[in-house]
């Protein structure tokens, strides 16, 4: 059975590997046809859709960055497994080693002296009281043995199964660094037809700061995300429903101290606003107005750098924001799909998708 310090040192290379792969947006695995190409119409802004792009568009970002959300999660899953698995075959090492000594032992002792006979431990007695002893210890003796025999075997069966389980999670880890290496292609592929550019020149980046931590929305007990409808009342003056985690964010970004007006649900249109799973968040004092500019344009800055700091506990699927989109898989990329009007080039708020 192979040692613990060769699987330490796999899962370290591995782990390596995978944060690597992630940071540099390396995808080495084919994008399927469904998600390498976008479907057509990403360009042009949708009729009298007030948050720009299009149904199309909007629909493979958010499937993008779902799917890569999804894979992550899964990602850390195993990961987390793969940490408690090495530390148990650890444990289980340590006892195959004692317990290997002590069959060696018992092993080396009956290779000296010979195994002790059953008829000659029982007339080796001087008399009845003896007799019975001599019976109690042989059968002592032998369980005794026989017990060290089967932890053993149980022992070196455990490490086997421990070490199979080990080299599953390493294969599900691949499994979900190839979909997240997918998902990420989906999502720029999607970006750079809409913005008429070639993937992976559409970089962007908003120079905001913040330093607060949200508090994190409920999971499932696997790390996944629940489930949720359009089922609470939305606060804001939009005055229709929003989803639970849409409204743990609006009020995580109000208790950091980002309370300018916000419009959440929105019965038309296309995207998350219908659902419940997006909000808009006004970069000026009164409401929705022209380009945000100086200090206007700080706040939408640093409110976004709020939601990219916590998009994770948020679980956030994207945040746009003057011309600009933060999309999980890739960061910042530019984002042209606006009418040239403040409110669909998002120059005057900061639009936020959760998952």
């Amino acid at each position: 059975m192979p040692p613990v310090a060769p699987v330490r040192r796999t899962a370290a290379r591995l782990a390596a590997l995978l944060v690597a792969a992630l940071a540099l947006g390396v995808a080495a695995t084919p994008v399927s046809a469904a998600s390498a190409a976008p479907p057509t119409g990403l360009l042009a802004a949708a009729p009298g859709d007030d948050e720009g792009g299009t149904p199309a568009l909007r629909a493979q970002l958010d499937a993008a960055s779902k799917g890569w959300l999804e894979a992550r999660t899964a990602l850390n899953r195993s990961l987390s497994r793969q940490q408690q698995l090495t530390a148990q075959l650890k444990t289980i090492n340590s006892e195959l080693g004692v317990r290997d000594a002590k069959v060696g032992e018992l092993a080396g002792l009956a290779y000296r002296t010979g195994r002790l006979g059953t008829a000659a431990a029982l007339l080796g007695s001087s008399n009845p009281e003896g007799f019975m002893d001599r019976a109690l210890t042989l059968q002592q003796v032998a369980a005794h043995e026989d017990r060290a025999l089967r932890d053993l075997i149980g022992t070196r069966d455990q490490a086997t199964r421990t070490q199979n389980a080990l080299n599953g999670e390493i294969g599900e880890q691949r499994k979900q660094v190839a979909i997240m290496a997918k998902r990420k292609a989906q999502a720029e592929r999607a970006l750079a037809v809409a913005n008429n550019r070639t993937t992976g020149t559409a970089g962007g980046s908003v120079q905001g700061t913040s330093r607060v931590n949200a508090t994190p929305a409920k999971r499932n007990p696997d790390g996944s995300w629940p489930a949720e409808s359009c089922s609470v009342n939305d606060p804001t003056p939009a005055d229709g429903c929003i989803t639970p985690r849409t409204l743990h964010a609006l009020q995580q970004a109000k208790a950091a101290g980002f309370t300018r007006y916000v419009s959440c649900y929105r019965p038309s249109g296309s995207g998350e606003h219908p659902k419940g799973r997006a909000c808009d968040f006004a970069a000026q004092k009164d409401g929705f107005g022209g380009v945000a500019t100086g200090g206007d344009k700080t706040y939408g800055n640093n409110l976004a750098a709020y939601f990219i700091r916590n998009a994770d506990p948020l679980a956030v699927l994207y945040v746009i924001w003057y011309k600009q989109i933060w999309l999980p898989s890739s960061g910042w990329k530019a984002y042209s799909g606006g009418n040239g009007d403040p409110s669909s080039d998002h120059t005057n708020h900061v639009h936020l998708s959760v998952y």
